[in-house]
């Protein structure tokens, strides 16, 4: 399987998190890129390649125009305003304080567009999210062209970002920048599943509306997980979009037996939806030792989702998401591609290591 992949997706080097009222270091953390491709090196998955540039018309395909305009020169503004640090939002428009307006101080801006306090901006945050865009697509070309699929080992990752909102490390949302662009391409139906622990509120957000993107999601209980505020089942689009919205919302401590379950019949779904691509938003925070999930899965069941996915028989391209037990992020991720493409070769099943 051909991976796309930059350095330059490392430019990104927050220093700032809020975690349980601290301020730590981030998770989501450039070293994540460095052990994912050593692990795709390791067991010869296939060529990495280069992304090409695509320029902002796909992202303003999905996003606000002056949302993107905001993280363009947001760092610079903030600077200039003479603050030091990295800027987290001190105040947002929230239920009872919304005027519809969105304030000329940086602060307030910040405020305007950020969705939570985890999530910090630096230096080439936008240049980052630029890359992992252009990588984002530039494997997406591939799967449309070859109908093979393909990996996109995307950072910052992109599932959190709605129409005009970043967080949860998130800035733009590649899988529904690339299922856009597919469309625009000529497909009529895509389907995109996000199999994260954390609820894709993002590309709920931007396709909840539409009936030619099926979003399927696969996460935490939001009563008790991050985003808090969507990932419900009863959530289930909105008009046109009326039933094209499924969500999986699973306990804490949920293992791979119930996950797979939930999986199965995400699939079921997919296949009476005949989508012309599939696209995974590929969490692996689902490990039953990442620092911020609740779930149970082991690497060896990385393999299986593999499998389960090829089946489908779709071109289908695997964006990376979430997956922050830095150590076996490589081993989680490389599975789940390995399991897809061994079932596509032989159907064995692969062997963990």
């Amino acid at each position: 399987m051909l991976t796309f992949h930059s350095e330059d997706t490392k430019k990104r080097r927050a220093k700032t998190e809020l975690d349980g009222g601290r301020l730590v270091t981030p998770y989501e953390c450039p070293e994540r890129v460095d052990i994912v491709i050593d692990r795709v090196r390791k067991v010869g998955l296939g060529e990495i390649r280069a992304p090409e540039a695509y320029g902002l018309d796909p992202v303003l395909a999905v996003h606000d125009r002056g949302y993107i305009a905001f993280l363009e020169r947001a760092w610079e503004e903030w600077v200039a305003a003479g603050h030091t640090g990295e800027p987290l939002p001190l105040a947002w428009p929230t239920r009872r304080m919304d005027s519809g307006r969105i304030p000329d101080n940086i602060e307030g801006k910040i405020g305007y567009y950020a969705l939570t306090t985890d999530t910090s901006l630096c230096p080439n945050t936008f240049a980052a999210a630029q890359t992992s865009k252009d990588i984002a697509l530039s494997a997406l070309d591939y799967v449309i062209t070859t109908s093979e699929p393909a990996f996109g080992l995307c950072r910052p990752p992109g599932h959190h970002a709605a129409i005009d909102q970043y967080g949860g490390y998130c800035f733009f949302n590649n899988a529904a920048i690339t299922a856009q662009h597919a469309l625009n391409g000529g497909m009529r139906k895509v389907a995109i599943l996000d199999v994260d622990f954390h609820h894709g509120n993002g590309t709920q957000d931007i396709f909840y509306e539409r009936d030619d993107v099926l979003f399927l999601s696969l996460h935490g209980d939001p009563r008790q997980e991050f985003p808090y505020f969507l990932g419900f089942d009863d959530e289930i689009g909105r008009g046109k979009g009326e039933g094209f919205n499924v969500n999986y919302p699973l306990p804490s401590g949920t293992d791979y037996a119930t996950w797979a379950s939930a999986l199965d019949d995400a699939i079921a779904r997919m296949k009476d939806y005949q989508p012309e691509l599939l696209i995974v938003s590929l969490g692996v925070d689902t490990f039953e030792n990442d620092p911020i999930s609740s779930f149970k899965l082991k690497s060896g069941d990385y393999l299986d989702c593999g499998r389960r996915l090829k089946a489908l028989g779709l071109p289908t391209l695997f964006l990376l998401e979430g997956g922050y037990a830095v150590e076996e992020i490589g081993i989680n991720v490389v599975n789940v591609l390995t399991g897809f493409e061994n079932a596509q070769t032989s159907g064995d099943a692969a062997t963990s290591i």
